[in-house]
């Protein structure tokens, strides 16, 4: 079966409120390409066949001020990862934005604590990324946390292992091509600044996109063997 599910990621929304590391300027959109590419997914799946579904990496206060709202008046589901050391703090989610969000019927993931790749880590640190951070975003939910998206897009055999190992239901990454259903490792479509929802949405989820998503899900699953 060809590869039938497309998820969209974003991180900011309109202007940064605090000063984003170097490289992440680009992955914020403005609130008029956030509100069009929405109220477009209907659309799309009507013409390709094709799920959509929306996701959030970092915890930005704009998930809630923006993402939420829009979200809800198309009647969309989202899931947002949040950084569990930045919460709270000026720029991003507070411990009850994200039981808002929580309780408006979107999940909530992890994205470690500290927005580091995943494959330089020692013991402890991914002991704080994988394990310490979970726990901290679940006593905030006071839920457990299944899903877990892994910063930068980065991993390799040793970080799919753990997380496995720590028995995450999904695992969520910035990897080429289209999903399949309720698979654990689910590749997405980071959206950036010159993302145009008009003339971008189609081509994701065109029928060459469904072989495509085959074979890459084929080739990961030989090289990484999860």
């Amino acid at each position: 079966m060809l590869a039938n599910t497309l998820y969209l990621t974003f991180h900011g929304i309109g202007a940064p409120i605090v000063p984003p590391a170097e490289g992440e300027l680009r992955y914020f959109v403005t609130e008029e390409v956030f509100r069009r590419t929405i109220a477009g997914l209907d659309d799309l799946e009507a013409k390709t066949g094709v799920e959509a579904h929306v996701t959030f990496d970092d915890g930005n206060l704009s998930d809630y001020d923006v993402a939420l709202p829009v979200l809800a008046d198309h009647g969309r589901s989202g899931i947002f990862f949040v950084l569990a050391g930045r919460i709270g703090q000026k720029g991003y989610l507070s411990a009850a934005q994200i039981r808002d969000i929580a309780a408006a019927g979107m999940t909530v993931g992890s994205h470690g604590h500290d927005h580091v790749d995943w494959r330089s880590l020692d013991e402890a640190g991914y002991r704080r990324e994988l394990v310490d951070a979970r726990r901290k975003i679940e006593d905030v939910l006071g839920a457990p946390v299944a899903y877990a998206s892994i910063p930068f897009g980065g991993f390799d055999r040793s970080v799919l292992r753990r997380l496995k190992a720590e028995r995450y239901d999904r695992v969520f990454t910035s990897s080429t091509g289209l999903a399949y259903r309720d698979v654990w490792f689910c590749p997405r479509r980071s959206l950036t600044e010159t993302f145009d929802p008009r003339s971008g949405l189609l081509p994701l989820a065109r029928p060459g996109a469904k072989a495509r998503g085959l074979a890459y899900r084929i080739a990961r699953r030989l090289r990484y063997r999860w």
